[in-house]
Order: structure tokens, then C-alpha cells, then sequence
């Protein structure tokens, strides 16, 4: 007895800039992204997404009854929220607001090995990154300073601190503090997540102290 097997294309839902997808709608749906409205100037950033409509075989193979909708379903992509975003890939943003104490925790989830510092005068205002990475010499230590400023190199937004200390009776370190200055002192906004992101890129395996291993 002969077995014939044949192939059904499933749904395919392809996304490219300039497709159909209103650019109000994609508006729409970041502002829905964001808190309070805050990221809705990443539209300009992004661009539109958009999906097309299915092929004529597409739909001759009925694949809108095995998956969840059907043929008159409106495939949307919508733009990503600022949570979905790689940050390192963004531009910096002139005139950033600063962050509340709500976003700034948030966006910690985005950067490694990162964290919040508030300010001395008002617990609830987020006013600084830290960053800490320990070396296993002075060299080292300056090799990564150096890579660090390379990284960050036209950006236009320096580090508020970024030297090589050696804490009493601790390990030569590299400490890295982001901030923009303020009216109100230092505080936080997503250029500093930005740059966090760009630094976390830096290749440190080969300066920090080797682990040892156990047999």
C-alpha cells in the first residue's frame, strides 16, 4: 500500500517597514506600551510594522481552521513596548525626562549586574547606576576604563564617575556611575539605561580574576 504525504504551508505573518499597518494604529499601540504615555516618542525611532495578508494558496489550504483564528482574522504586529527592546541599540534622546522611581526599577531588568542608587535627599527620586567590576590588576583595571570610554565614545553623555579604587583590604575594582544632571541634583533617565546597556557589551571575561575550580 502506497502512502502519500503532502506539505501544507502553515500561516506565515512576515513584518517589513512600510507595510500596510497605519501609522496611527502602530501610535496607538506603543502609547498603550508605555506608562502614561511616556514612550511614545520611540514611534519615531521604530518606524512602522505592518503584516501581510495571506497568499491565495495560503487560504486554499484552509490553514485558518487549524490555528487559533481563521482566514478573516487581521494579523497585526504591533510595535514593541521599550521593555522588548534591546537598549544598546537605541539613539540617545535629546531632552529625556527624568525616570520615575517605578520606571527606573523597571528598566534595572535590562542591564546586568547594574543597580539603583536614590538620591541622599528624597528616597523615592532614582538618582544614580552603579556598576562594579573587579580586576585582577591595574593594567587591567586600566584596560577596561579604556574599553569602557571606546564604547561610549561620541555618545555625548559621560559617565558622573568611572575609575579605577581599591576599596580597604578588597580587590583592585572598576567602579562606573551614570547620572543626568538636573535642576533638582542628579537624576535618571533612559539615556542612562542606554549607555548602561552599550558598557554591558564591553568584553571584561579576559580582566577580571579567574574562578578556580575544584576537582
Amino acid at each position: 500500500m502506497a502512502l502519500s504525504l503532502s506539505l501544507v504551508a502553515p500561516p506565515v505573518v512576515a513584518a517589513a517597514a512600510g507595510s500596510t499597518f497605519s501609522s496611527r494604529s502602530s501610535r496607538t499601540a506603543l502609547r498603550r506600551g508605555g506608562r502614561n504615555g511616556r514612550v511614545v516618542a520611540m514611534a519615531d525611532i521604530l518606524g512602522d510594522f505592518g503584516a501581510r495578508d495571506p497568499f491565495p494558496e495560503e487560504i486554499e489550504s484552509k490553514f485558518g481552521e487549524k490555528v487559533l483564528g481563521n482566514v478573516d482574522t487581521l494579523h497585526q504586529i504591533l510595535i514593541p513596548t521599550l521593555s522588548a527592546l534591546s537598549l544598546a541599540d537605541l539613539p540617545l534622546q535629546p531632552g529625556a525626562e527624568p525616570l520615575s522611581l517605578d520606571d527606573a526599577r523597571g528598566l534595572l531588568f535590562k542591564v546586568v549586574g547594574w543597580r539603583l542608587l536614590l538620591s541622599e535627599h528624597d528616597d523615592q527620586r532614582p538618582a544614580r547606576l552603579q556598576c562594579v567590576w573587579k580586576v585582577r590588576d591595574e593594567s587591567c583595571g586600566q584596560e577596561l576604563i579604556a574599553r569602557i570610554n571606546v564604547a561610549l565614545d561620541g555618545a555625548g553623555h559621560a559617565p558622573a564617575a568611572l575609575l579605577l579604587e581599591a576599596p580597604t583590604n578588597q580587590q583592585l575594582q572598576v567602579r562606573a556611575e551614570l547620572s543626568t544632571p538636573s535642576a533638582a541634583g542628579d537624576s535618571l533617565t533612559i539615556n542612562d539605561y542606554i549607555l548602561a546597556a552599550r558598557i554591558d557589551k564591553v568584553k571584561t571575561l579576559d580582566l577580571i580574576p579567574k574562578k578556580r575550580v575544584w576537582a
